[in-house]
């Protein structure tokens, strides 16, 4: 009985080993070896007629794209406003310098392209004219020296304002190949809330100038540095623990700055708060902010929230 029963175990065991390889008639896993060759070679073929197709196709589809500007730019037609120090929210507080150190070298390390060493390397233009390049290969920029925002420049003062409770906001609009607004566009800004409060620009009345535009691409205008208008806030003494809303729009010209499904498309809302001197300062310190009071003269720090 058991001879019978392992029969058909060794049966078994010898078909497996024949199903891989039949050293009878030469077959591996069912095929011989030129069967198996002809199934490689016409995988090969087939794969490699597959990998030139869809070379061919990208080669084809290459051809129609231009290295220096997008072929479809019709969904941001019109710019975002976004300002810098890169927060939304700015908090302020004079007393401990410590305290706006960062705005402060964040707006310093942003105009750094705006200094006069690196912007005397670029073209004099003519103001209020198109800087039209569309036939030079490379195009040229025009120049926009920081000391063109005066105050808010940092170089008469190097905190930018925050010192004194008049801090800088620079607003800028974002880069669009071909942009050519129309009109004479400029920055407006004012509070959300209803309520007077004063407002400086820089450069005079907030202008974009149009020497700055059109802007062709960073492969083709690779020195290129937006123009910048300076917001510099008046607060007063009345203001101290008041979250203000401020919105900056793009006016003056044909860009859309109503669009309520995009509140950054021509235009741009931030909070500032002017926070007073935190409690238990040294008598000095307290009673130099009872002078300032006194005077009228804001008092300022900005903290990052």
């Amino acid at each position: 009985m058991s001879n019978k029963e392992e029969k058909p175990e060794e049966q078994n065991q010898s078909s497996w080993k024949e199903f891989f390889y039949n050293p009878r008639s030469g077959e591996f896993i069912g095929r011989t070896a030129s069967s198996w060759a002809l199934i490689f070679l016409f995988y090969l073929v087939f794969y490699g007629f597959l990998a030139g197709m869809f070379s061919l196709t990208m080669w084809v589809m290459l051809q129609t794209l231009d290295d220096y500007t997008p072929k479809y730019r019709d969904r941001v037609s019109n710019p975002g406003l976004v300002i810098r120090p890169k927060s939304l929210d700015i908090i302020f507080n004079r007393t401990d310098p410590s305290k706006y150190l960062q705005y402060v070298q964040h707006l310093e390390s942003f105009l750094q392209p705006y200094n006069d060493t690196e912007q005397e390397k670029n073209e004099l233009c003519v103001s209020g004219k198109y800087f039209e390049q569309d036939k030079e290969p490379v195009k040229k920029v025009c120049q926009f020296k920081r000391n063109v925002l005066r105050q808010c420049s940092g170089l008469s003062d190097t905190n930018f304002g925050y010192s004194d409770g008049k801090p800088c906001i620079l607003v800028k609009m974002n880069r669009i190949i071909g942009l050519r607004p129309k009109g004479d566009p400029y920055i407006s800004c004012s509070p959300k809330k209803e309520g007077s409060m004063q407002i400086q620009y820089f450069p005079s009345e907030g202008k974009f100038d149009k020497m700055y535009f059109p802007y062709y691409g960073k492969k083709a205008h690779p020195d290129y540095v937006q123009p910048l208008v300076a917001v510099k806030l008046l607060l007063a003494k009345e203001n101290y623990d008041e979250e203000i809303a401020i919105e900056c729009k793009i006016e003056g010209t044909d860009l859309q700055n109503d669009n309520e499904r995009d509140r950054f498309l021509g235009r741009v809302v931030f909070r500032v708060k002017w926070k007073r001197m935190p409690s238990g300062p040294s008598p000095g310190l307290h009673r130099a902010e009872q002078d300032h009071e006194r005077h009228g003269t804001p008092r300022c720090h900005a903290q990052d929230l």
